[in-house]
Order: structure tokens, then sequence, then C-alpha cells
């Protein structure tokens, strides 16, 4: 087992599991809406949360093996497989492309070609786009790379969607086929994890990116300064908030306008809820000892919960009204119970 542990440490596990998690939802979601959610759903989740640990982890594994020059000069990163010498570096690197051929592969036979397309696409945008090109180059590197982390709901719908295949008559139809998957609701989960990360990122890197900085990695409020970081997350954040009120239709299970009120109003406020943990940030807060700014490390820990509430709040309002409902109150019970104990 302790020959095991290292490889699979290379794929970021609690990273990539919450990953997937998005992307179960995404399944839930969609076959709720399309009849109700059946034993071939638990098929299609499985099939899902594999496929893409595989193909997630497999990009993280080359990220490591091309981060392998400034590992070892980070605190938090020294102790990863490559730098500690537990893996090779070739070791690391065709483990990652391994795992990431099995992946795409593994869609493309047990789910559809739109699905396997999507997950070559996060694999390879992660890796060349991000890791390669973008984050040593610029400080919007999360802004961009976070393409790559918004695709699980997408491939998680485009696998539950049936009949999905892949044109090759020309790129205009290929394009076409790869992003009709028969519902804007994808879309909407694929932007809100999209507008998310920033302001979720940020909130960290406030207090935490002098490593970066010093090994070559551009981060904006290194590069930029805090009051313009703090700026753009209010931003992001007010995107989202107008995302928030354009949230999909749930088509037939809309019987009437209460369950917009409830749905929409829910997302709204949790919306609000987050925003407000962003600007209640204060730059100017007296930190702790390790450098810690209380509100950044609060917005962060609110922005957590918001991304898992807001898919909460999806899936439970696929049940209809009385899910919509139920999620309303599920969700409001634990931002009160959350400022609560932020009191205290």
């Amino acid at each position: 087992m302790s020959s095991v542990g290292p490889y699979l440490s290379l794929t970021k596990p609690r990273v990539v599991v919450l990953l997937q998690i998005t992307a179960l939802c995404s399944v839930l979601v969609h076959d709720q809406l399309g009849g109700g959610v059946d034993s071939d759903s638990m098929r299609t989740m499985l099939v899902v949360f594999v496929g893409g640990y595989l193909s997630a982890g497999g990009a993280n594994a080359v990220n490591m093996w091309y981060d392998r020059d400034i590992d070892p000069l980070m605190s938090r990163t020294k102790d990863r497989s490559i730098p500690s010498g537990e893996v090779s570096a070739e070791a690391a690197l065709a483990f990652g492309v391994a795992l990431s051929i099995l992946g795409v592969y593994w869609f493309w036979e047990l789910a559809n070609p739109v699905a396997a397309v999507w997950s070559a696409f996060s694999i390879l945008f992660y890796v060349f786009v991000y890791s390669i090109w973008l984050k040593r180059s610029t400080s919007q590197n999360i802004v961009i790379g976070g393409i790559a982390g918004s695709t699980p709901p997408v491939i998680g719908w485009a696998a539950a969607e049936g009949g999905l295949t892949l044109a090759t008559d020309s790129t205009q139809a290929m394009l076409e086929s790869l992003l009709d998957l028969g519902s804007p609701m994808p879309w909407f989960m694929f932007l809100l994890i999209f507008l998310w990360t920033p302001p979720h990122f940020w909130a960290l890197a406030l207090y935490r990116s002098e490593e970066y900085g010093r090994v070559g990695v551009p981060m904006m409020p290194n590069v930029k300064g805090p009051e313009r970081t703090l700026r753009e997350m209010k931003v992001y954040a007010i995107i989202l908030l107008i995302l928030s009120v354009n949230v999909p239709s749930y088509h037939e299970l809309a019987e009437s306008g209460t369950f917009y009120y409830i749905l929409g109003g829910n997302v709204v406020v949790l919306t609000i809820w987050y925003a407000n943990s962003v600007w209640r940030i204060d730059l100017e807060e007296e930190r702790g000892a390790t450098g810690r700014i209380p509100t950044a490390a609060r917005s962060f820990f609110v922005s957590m919960l918001y991304l898992a509430l807001m898919f909460v709040v999806l899936v439970t309002a696929s049940f209809g009204i009385l899910g919509a409902g139920f999620g309303a109150a599920l969700s409001m019970a634990v931002v009160v119970r959350s400022e609560s104990r932020a009191r205290v």
C-alpha cells in the first residue's frame, strides 16, 4: 500500500472528488428532469465518477511533473511525491498520461464521444493552457485556467444525455454537436464554477501568495496589489449575482410561479450571502501570527459552502416544488448556522 499512496497523491484525491461531486449533481438533475432517477442513473454516475477521476487525476499528475522545479521551493508543495523522491519525474509523467488516456477512453466506450471529447478538452486545457502556458506568465492564470475545472458538470450532463454523437462533417457541425447538450442547465453550472473560481482562490491568495511570487508564478495580489485584487473579486461577485437571477427554467416541473420564487429567491439569497463575505474583507485588518487575514479566510470558507449549497439547491429543485422548498430550508439553515458560529 505504501507504494500506491505516493502515486495516488499525484492525482490530488480531495480536489478531484470535489470536482466529481459537481458532475454527479449534474447527472442527478439531468435524469430527474428527464423522468426520474433510476438504476440507469446509478450506472451513469459510476461511469462519470470513475472516468472523471481518471481524467482529472491524470491531468493533476502531469501538472506535478511539470512543476517539479518549483514544488521543492514552496512549503505547501515540498512534500509532494516527486520532490520527496517517492516517485520519479518520469514515472509521474507516464502515470499521468496513462490515466488521462484511460479516462478519455472510458468515456468514449461507456458513455458517448461527446463526453469523451469534453474530458479530453479538460485535460489538454489544464495541462497545456493553464499549467504550461498561463500559470507562470500572467496573473490571470486562475481565471482562464478555471475553464478546465468548470467542465465536470458538462461532462456529467453529456454522459447522461442519450443519443449524443460527434459530428465530423465540418468544424462548425462538430462545435454544434459539442455545445448542444439539450439544455442550458449544464452551461449554467459551468458558468457558476467558472465565475466562482477567481474570488474563491484570490481570497486565499490575498495572504498566501508570497511563495508563488518567489518561484516566478505571478499571482494577482503580488502583481496588481491587494486592493486591485479585492476590486476584481467584487466584480465577479456581482456577475455571480446576475447569473443567479437567470437560473435556467426547470421545464414541466414549474407548474406555477411559486416554484420560480422559491428556487430563484434561494439562489439569489445564497449569492448575496457570499458576495457579502467578499465585501466584508478588510485589507487593513490585523493579521494573525501566520499572516492570515480573518475576513479573507472567512470569505474563502463561505465560498466553498456557497458552491456546495448551490449544487444542492439545483438537485433538490429538480424534484419539483417540494424539493425546491426543502433545498431552500436546508440552505438557509446552513447559512444561519454558519453566520451564528462566525459571530461566536
